[in-house]
């Protein structure tokens, strides 16, 4: 099984991707998580879910449960094991969807219940979940640590054309190495005749292009009918699964 989180710059297209990648590889019989993790919490109309579970961190009481404790302690590692079977939904094609939600941070960093629950269940299901995972993230790797990183097998990177796509896609790669990530691969969405030119500053950077998405109207006008991008077919998502055939799914351990 594999672990995959995808990331890139803010509407570069990486939900679509996350999406379109959960239902292909469950069509293809896997057992598959999808984490929603990116603050817009968009994955579920991706996936095709009309009614997405309640992000997690909007249970205030199993948080505190969970994590919190007396006098305003709480607890580094509490018990997260059973929080995508009664938290999560099932959607098309069997993919299951857990939406983790967004913490309200007065600084920098968050020492808190809630990134306590939100920390030790992303080790839970990064390192325990025998199934394929497929992350959507933020831009950054806020949302792993030390403990976690070992367990993610590939970050995919969505860049799009243009340089502050491209430099995000930069940042995040430092960030990932500093915390132990080391596989990437970038994928060029909506791609139009730049193509070479990002693909050498990828490679200026040391990341590798494994998939390129031309761009496609077809997602926009799933978005608007209110169905998933898989279902409504088209280029981009034709790529999509071209590229696919580039990821193993099984550990190379």
């Amino acid at each position: 099984m594999i672990k995959i989180a995808i990331s890139g710059k803010g509407g570069v297209g990486k939900t679509t991707i996350a999406g379109t990648l959960a239902r292909l590889l469950a069509r293809k019989g896997y057992d598959v998580l999808a984490i929603d993790a990116d603050p817009s919490m968009n994955l579920a109309s991706a996936l095709g879910i009309k009614n997405p579970p309640k992000p997690l961190t909007e249970f205030k009481e199993l948080i505190d449960e969970r994590a919190g404790g007396p006098a305003g302690v709480f607890k580094l590692n509490p018990r997260v094991d059973d929080i995508v079977d009664k938290f999560g939904v099932v959607g098309p094609d069997n993919v299951k969807l857990l939406v983790l939600g967004t913490i309200e941070r007065g600084g920098s960093g968050c020492m808190c219940p809630a990134s306590s629950f939100l920390k030790a269940l992303m080790r839970h299901i990064i390192l325990k979940i025998n199934s394929v995972v497929i992350l959507d993230m933020e831009a950054g790797v806020e949302h792993l640590g030390r403990g976690t990183t070992k367990g993610i097998d590939i970050m995919l990177i969505v860049v799009e054309p243009g340089a502050r796509s491209i430099e995000t896609a930069k940042r995040v790669v430092e960030l990932a190495r500093q915390i132990e990530i080391r596989k990437f691969g970038a994928i060029i969405n909506k791609a139009g005749e730049s193509v070479k030119e990002i693909r050498d500053k990828l490679d200026e950077y040391g990341i590798p292009v494994i998939g390129v998405i031309p761009y496609d109207s077809a997602p926009v006008q799933a978005d608007i009918a209110g169905i998933a991008p898989i279902d409504k077919g088209g280029t981009a998502v034709e790529a999509i699964k071209e590229m696919l055939e580039k990821i193993s799914v099984s550990r190379s351990e």
